[in-house]
């Protein structure tokens, strides 16, 4: 076989300054990753932090403006860095699920993630570049802290520029780079992660239900990377009707949608759903690892209860019957559904800092099955990765198994363990330094103690503080401590108040505000959501000095 002969460049460059990966990469408006050497310095920095020992990556995005660019970008740096081997998405699609998966599978080194998640695309949109590490999930902060320091001070970056890759069809090329072999494998972008998700759960008997026309399903890919992925798995595999995934291109602009699967941004299924054709319904984000959970008449089903109502019946799922239950985890703003599970079923369950990378450490220390975050986040310890298609699966198959409706499996879940009443508030885009200085008040005031014992009326009782905080997370694997993870302000009753600035925009300052509260009273676990937290939500703004500081009268999303 004749191999192409290429030689690789050393190119000066400077550095750029915020060049920080957030709780899950780096993101930045696209034109700030098109300008002059901006990909290339962080994609350097990266290759410079990493150990590439085993010389095999994998690349992939969720198919939004500039991935494809910045595939090619990448390959013809890994080439000129050394790399030996890459696999490659076709046409540089790959969900965040799908890397986890390739990298656990062939034992690689990492991955390369194009992607801004559930953030807007399009040439005025969003994008993201992120490293996941060799257990398949987010590179923890040790790594990425490497990465931030090598942006700081880089001066040059290594390209091969005459290497041209054909990423649209499928196969295997090889290339001679500074005399070396370099290997690039295109491969089918659903293939690996249909074959694991047929390992973990009952197909045949998800057929059984997905396709009876009684169980009508809706999917929403919401023109993300999901499309294919949907089609595959709940068209092909599982016998649903061809109309059953909608927005299923993947589109560079997301079809000038935000790919968020919330109540807000996914409003054109909610209103499908409150039709009542339907049984169950979800949608994805933009690279497929968040999922909203619809049930009959748009029942909508939070991801704190839906984490509670997968580990209450987890053992529908044939995969825990193999390999156990070893624990359940939350991130720390999620409300405490899964602990009251935890509690019945005597299993640990783990309160961690925002960010998918807190679970890795446990689930590689066979502590943790299951966990999630209240950001619309649900996996498990078969990859490192929250996985949108797995969570809809799950709910599938206690579908299929219960024979029960969505509002009814949630109901019935809450006269069991009680409910645990939450939203969060999302104030986008807001001034930086204004939030910066919200949150140094907030930390005096707790540090200082003296919103201990203050009492508020709640409803119809009178609850006191009894712990305010900023949430630090001492991680029981490595011991390492992450600190200022979040404000708590803790009542007496189990009420609580959660402020902090999310690591996921690209611009500006998001601010979250999460309120919760917990109750086993029959009158109260049925009433609306918003009228039980309302003299809490109410109390939090107050107190924290929302308006204020953000200059906002209400929020940009409530969920």
């Amino acid at each position: 076989m004749a191999f192409e002969e290429h030689r690789s460049e050393i190119v000066s460059t400077t550095p750029y300054d915020g060049q920080k990966p957030g709780t899950s990469g780096l993101r930045k408006p696209v034109n700030v990753f098109m300008s002059n050497n901006y990909t290339q310095n962080f994609v350097q920095s990266i290759l410079d932090a990493i150990n590439t020992e085993n010389d095999l990556l994998i690349i992939g995005g969720d198919g939004r403006y500039y991935v494809q660019e910045a595939v090619q970008i990448i390959i013809k740096m890994c080439a000129a860095n050394g790399v030996k081997r890459l696999i490659v998405g076709q046409n540089g699609i790959f969900s965040t699920p799908a890397v986890s998966n390739l990298i656990r599978k062939h034992k690689a080194s990492g991955g390369i993630i194009l992607t801004a998640s559930h953030n807007p695309g399009g040439i005025n949109g969003d994008f993201g570049i992120k490293y996941n590490c060799e257990n398949g999930g987010p590179a923890p902060e040790g790594v990425t802290n490497q990465i931030y320091e090598r942006t700081k001070n880089i001066k040059q970056y290594k390209i091969c520029p005459t290497l041209n890759v054909d990423i649209a069809n499928i196969g295997a090329n090889e290339y001679k780079v500074d005399g070396n072999t370099f290997r690039v494998e295109v491969i089918d972008s659903v293939a690996d992660y249909s074959t694991l998700m047929k390992e973990i759960f009952d197909f045949p008997k998800l057929k059984t239900y997905v396709s009876n026309p009684s169980n009508k399903i809706l999917i929403d890919a919401m023109n993300g990377v999901m499309g294919p992925y949907a089609k595959q798995i709940f068209i092909d595999e599982l016998g649903a009707a061809s109309d059953a995934v909608v927005h299923s291109t993947p589109l560079p602009d997301f079809g000038g949608e935000h790919p968020d699967p919330n109540l807000t941004y996914a409003a054109g299924l909610v209103k499908a759903m409150s039709s009542g054709d339907y049984v169950f319904g979800a949608a994805f984000d933009g690279d497929g690892d968040r999922n909203m959970i619809l049930g009959h008449k748009a029942f909508f089903v939070t991801p704190s209860d839906s984490l509670a109502v997968i580990a209450a019946n987890i053992e529908l799922i044939p995969y825990f019957k193999k390999t156990g239950v070893k624990g359940f985890a939350r991130s720390m703003p999620t409300a405490g559904a899964v602990d009251q599970v935890a509690r019945k079923l005597n299993k640990n369950v783990y309160e961690v800092p925002t960010g998918w990378k807190f679970f890795g450490n446990l689930m590689d220390s066979n502590q943790l099955s299951l966990c999630g975050e209240e950001s619309f986040g649900t996996g498990s310890d078969h990859i490192r990765e929250k996985d949108g298609c797995w969570a809809v699966l799950a709910w599938l198959t206690i579908l299929a198994n219960t024979q029960l409706s969505v509002e009814e499996l949630v109901k019935n879940h809450w006269k069991t363990f009680g409910r645990n009443f939450f939203t969060r508030y999302d104030y986008e885009n807001c001034d930086a330094k204004k939030c910066d200085e919200m949150i140094a008040r907030m930390e005096k005031i707790v540090a200082d103690g003296s919103l201990l014992n203050t009492k508020y009326k709640i409803g119809n009782k009178e609850s006191v503080i009894i712990t305010n905080d900023n949430f630090e997370y001492k991680d029981p694997v490595d011991h390492s401590v992450s600190s200022r993870q979040g404000i708590r302000i803790l009542f007496d009753d189990g009420s609580r108040i959660v402020l902090r600035l999310s690591g996921t925009g690209s611009q500006g300052a998001t601010v979250r505000l999460y309120v919760d509260c917990y109750a086993d009273d029959i009158s109260v676990i049925e009433q609306e959501s918003s009228e039980v937290l309302k003299p809490l939500v109410d109390i939090a703004i107050d107190l924290l000095k929302i308006k204020e500081y953000t200059g906002r009268d209400k929020p940009t999303v409530i969920t």
